[in-house]
């Protein structure tokens, strides 16, 4: 199926692909993720860890159809599987390793999650696409689109040796609200579940917990700070759970900037405090990593990012703008 979009939103390795897929289906996606975004956060974990939905789910078809993972325990298995997806659906949007991808600035030396498409398969190779744009701190990744024989895409997709419990909750969330994601020692990838069968967030074995949220701006930004404050090395934790934040939120601020729904000025001072707070966690991270921590430093960032935002949650009527869609 072709890709529908002609501009790419800069979002996150997850959120990027997962808009050019379903644009495939509803080119309209883009617009409606803008819409949907806002960041929640969940408050009954153990202290020091954070998990975050960035937005509302945008892949639940009119008729009932969501993506749901899939998984199997070796190569030839998941090969035949994806071929089958492919053949169903035309693409398949797959769970990567940075560390594995060779277009990827961390490869050889960053594992990490990450999403791509694999968009055909002919002649013993596969054609794979990853949206994805960014200055990372391993360099700039720029869009790939290319092909990748057998043992090149079953290394790429291979399973992440010990991936951190953050890293576990991004996967289960990832779509927006809680999601079953096979173990971790699986290739994973995802497909449309038929309408009326059992969803994604179905209570079955391995169903992530919705557990308790707050979606608030201000209230979630509170809680983030005060869970960072008490533990500094949460800091590089969650660095790049914040840094997907302040990319959601420049999109979603310019778009609906563009619908006349924030004021401008008010919108472009919250996307500066947003891009300004992953910055500097980065610096805290380090320091942290030093024995130094920098809690004044955190505190100052994220103080002025909910200042900014509580200034530009109004819609151009001058009433609040509605936080949408719960985890």
């Amino acid at each position: 199926m072709p890709d529908a979009l002609t501009t790419t939103p800069r979002l996150s390795c997850y959120t990027t692909n997962l808009v050019h897929y379903l644009a495939a289906e509803d080119p309209a996606v883009p617009h409606r993720f803008a819409e949907v975004t806002r960041l929640a956060v969940r408050t009954d974990l153990p202290a020091g860890e954070l998990a975050f939905s960035h937005h509302a789910r945008i892949d639940t078809t009119p008729d009932g159809r969501e993506l749901a993972y899939r998984g199997a325990a070796d190569w030839g298995t998941a090969r035949e599987l994806l071929l089958a997806e492919l053949a169903a659906n035309g693409r398949v949007l797959a769970a990567a390793n940075t560390e594995r991808l060779g277009w990827a600035p961390g490869y050889g030396r960053a594992a990490a999650p990450h999403w791509i498409l694999v968009c055909g398969q002919r002649d013993g190779s596969w054609e794979v696409a990853d949206h994805f744009a960014a200055l990372t701190p391993h360099g700039e990744q720029e869009p790939f689109l290319g092909r990748l024989d057998d043992a090149e895409l079953a290394l790429a997709l291979a399973p992440l040796a010990e991936p951190g419990p953050e890293m576990l909750r991004r996967d289960a969330m990832a779509l927006g609200s809680a999601t079953a994601v096979p173990a971790g020692d699986r290739y994973r990838w995802l497909v449309r579940t038929g309408g009326g069968s059992a969803s994604a967030r179905d209570p079955h074995p391995g169903a992530a917990d919705d557990g308790r949220w707050l979606l608030e701006p201000a209230a979630v930004l509170s809680h983030v700070l005060a869970a960072l404050l008490a533990d500094p090395s949460a800091i590089a934790r969650h660095a790049d759970d914040l840094w997907a934040a302040a990319r959601h939120y420049a999109y979603r601020n310019e778009v609906l900037v563009a619908d006349g729904l924030l004021d401008p000025g008010p919108a472009a001072a919250e996307t500066a405090a947003w891009q300004e707070v992953p910055r500097i966690l980065r610096i805290a991270a380090m320091s942290a990593a030093r024995g130094r921590p920098r809690p004044g430093l955190v505190e100052e960032a994220f103080t002025e990012l909910i200042a900014a935002v509580e200034k530009s949650a109004v819609e151009k009527s001058g009433t609040a703008a509605p936080v949408r869609g719960r985890p």
